[in-house]
């Protein structure tokens, strides 16, 4: 069988990039690619989880008080050994832990950069065989080479991210991530159990026909939100008629969508859950430095998501998130109210 040599895979893509700043030391490179592989071994077992006891849940919950579901601890631990046993990562904090975790060697400590993530979001849809995905963002670190990575390294606000992306478990399995230079999207090739540069340079649309968000708590939202809501049901054809409600309630996979075909993406705050659900440091910062770098905003309803400095691990803020002209619309809406 002869190979598409026109066609990039995630490694070569990576070193090509590498290759125009000759100063580089490669280690965000080798970090990627790490991920990468720790995305291969997860996505091995989303593919087989109906055929194995690997389904359901694991008997515990994690720091969010949420039910740990047994992929989630599978995925937390591919991608916490492979970060672990790297080069290019000294320290790790995750969703399903309760605190960062440095890595305590010799290589480690010299590493430049500490690795946030999801290992498994939308994980209540694992059961029901919908999308779900991995989300990460990469910043480098405070602390000086040498010495263990601290708390510091992970506090800082997204804005210092230097790459961040996620990975679709779907129909096809995609990884897509951003550096300050652009985001790029990565299918994987079965055939040859390489990731490959399907979708470069992508651009979020400035504007869409798709609006998500759980029309279940509308009358538990803001009247800005509620009226956004509205406003996007009542568009009349000369403005191309009423936006289509699309929530599959993976993160991943809605804001994924939106960002390759325009739209915007809601989980405001309720009044019972003023803050929402959604996580500063392990969703909403890396989500938020993709889709900008793509052209598109990104803010909680009053403030850019990207300047938000955490003060703790597992903060939560609401999210809204897509092209910029219906944010800039979402924007008029939250200031009216």
């Amino acid at each position: 069988m002869l190979l598409n040599r026109k066609i990039l895979t995630l490694d070569e893509f990576t070193i090509q990039q590498l290759r125009e700043f000759p100063h580089a030391t490669g280690e965000l490179s080798n970090l990627l690619r790490d991920l990468g592989l720790a995305a291969k071994r997860v996505n091995v077992e989303v593919n087989k989880a109906g055929l194995v006891d690997i389904l359901g849940d694991a008997g515990s919950t994690n720091v969010q008080g949420e039910d740990v579901k047994k992929l989630d601890v599978f995925a937390n631990d591919q991608f916490t050994g492979v970060l672990r046993h790297g080069i290019s990562c000294a320290g790790i904090a995750s969703e399903e832990l309760d605190d960062y975790v440095a890595f305590d060697d010799a290589v480690s400590r010299q590493s430049k950069y500490v690795c946030l993530f999801d290992p498994l979001d939308g994980s209540g849809n694992i059961d029901v065989n919908v999308s779900i995905g991995t989300i990460f963002g990469i910043y480098r670190r405070v602390t000086g080479k040498g010495e263990l990575a601290s708390k510091a390294d992970f506090l800082q606000a997204g804005i210092n991210q230097v790459a961040a992306g996620y990975i679709v478990y779907g129909s096809s399995t995609m990884l897509v991530y951003a550096t300050r230079r652009g985001v790029n999207g990565f299918t994987l090739d079965p055939s040859i159990g390489e990731f490959t540069l399907s979708h470069p340079d992508i651009k979020c649309p400035p504007s869409g026909g798709i609006y998500s968000v759980n029309h279940g708590n509308f009358f538990r939202y803001e009247k800005g939100v509620q009226n956004y809501i509205t406003a996007c049901q009542k568009k009349d054809k000369t403005s191309g008629g009423p936006y289509t409600q699309r929530y599959i309630g993976s993160m991943v996979s809605d804001v994924h969508r939106n960002l390759i075909k325009g739209g915007i993406f809601m989980y405001p705050g309720t009044v019972d859950k003023p803050k929402g659900k959604l996580r500063l440091l392990y969703e909403c910062n890396p989500f938020a430095f993709i889709v900008e770098v793509a052209g598109g905003k990104a803010t909680n309803g009053r403030q850019r998501i990207l300047d938000i400095v955490p003060t703790e691990l597992h903060q939560r803020t609401p999210m809204f998130i897509g092209s910029r002209e219906m944010m800039d619309e979402l924007e008029q809406n939250m200031t009216l109210s």
